[in-house]
């Protein structure tokens, strides 16, 4: 167990450097100077703005002192927010983002799990058509088209629920929760389905019937404690693809969390913002597998992981 668990944190943490390697010389690569979109700038100016931040040196020692300072903890300050630091703009908006991402996985797993058993336990009648229509939809559909025609339709059109979320208050997190968590939803509904229709047909759920039990026994105590397992797999990578995978549904929804500076990161070319986004977001997805490759051993018995 300790030489598997050594052996995955020696793999996460090249992954880690590899996306971090990546990262750098595929910002740096790209066209255009980050100083160049404020307007007209002096030449003495923009060689005082590159020597601030290092831009002025070769490429490889710039690689150097970057990784040197984020082996530190110091992700560098950000070129655009003068003033900030990348580790204090993390620290303010991710708790949006992370909100966010936690209730869309809630969703996502409990009427996941929900329509999925039903789906079995009516197969092929009307309601399972119905639920299998919808998760084919959800699965087709992209986030970004079920945020915008939720938004025109339930803010817009309805004047239901705000199109601005804060995340102030419950009714602000229905339409991103909703749009962030459509297709996960979809594809955990089917993933319990196709577990539980092999799980009922099973031989000791037949023994269990005999005996006498009740279904809602049968299959809540006997069924769903095994049929769940392969949603419990899927749940770890889903929460941690969900938390750092909300920049679009952020942007659209003008939700102040860390998908959206991101975004906005990108496209001013603020290299230290998005080199720091992209290793924070990174090493919470590696860290997110790396713990399910773990406690998998304990979630089901049966795999063995020392091999």
């Amino acid at each position: 167990m300790v030489k598997y668990i050594l052996k995955r944190l020696l793999v996460s943490l090249l992954t880690l450097w590899i996306m971090f390697t990546l990262t750098f010389f595929l910002m740096h690569l790209t066209p255009g100077n980050p100083f160049l979109g404020d307007g007209k700038i002096t030449t003495e100016i923009l060689a005082n703005l590159e020597a601030k931040y290092g831009l002025d040196k070769p490429l490889m020692v710039q690689y150097k002192m970057y990784a040197m300072n984020v082996l530190k903890g110091d992700l560098g300050e950000s070129i655009k927010l003068s003033g900030q630091t990348v580790n204090e703009i993390i620290a303010r908006k991710f708790p949006y983002s992370l909100k966010l991402g936690l209730f869309s996985s809630a969703i996502a797993i409990i009427m996941g799990t929900v329509l999925g058993t039903i789906s079995a336990l009516k197969k092929n009648t009307a309601v399972d058509k119905i639920i299998m229509i919808i998760v084919t939809i959800g699965i087709a559909v992209p986030s970004f088209v079920v945020a915008t025609v939720s938004m025109v339709l339930f803010g817009v059109k309805l004047h239901l629920l705000p199109t601005v979320s804060l995340l102030d208050n419950f009714s602000s997190y229905i339409l991103p929760g909703f749009a962030l968590s459509f297709f996960p939803l979809s594809f955990i509904t089917r993933l319990m389905r196709s577990s539980m229709l092999d799980v009922i047909n099973q031989d000791y759920i037949r023994t269990a019937r005999a005996k006498g039990l009740s279904e809602t026994v049968v299959i809540f105590k006997h069924g769903l404690r095994n049929g769940i397992l392969p949603v419990v797999t899927y749940a770890g990578p889903m929460i941690a693809g969900i938390v750092t995978g909300s920049f679009v549904i952020e942007s659209i929804f003008s939700i102040p969390g860390l998908g959206s500076s991101f975004v906005t990161s990108i496209t001013a070319k603020d290299y230290p913002t998005v080199m720091g986004v992209t290793i924070f977001y990174g090493a919470l997805l590696i860290f997110m597998n790396f713990l399910v490759d773990i406690i998998y051993r304990f979630v089901d018995p049966r795999i063995n992981i020392t091999k």
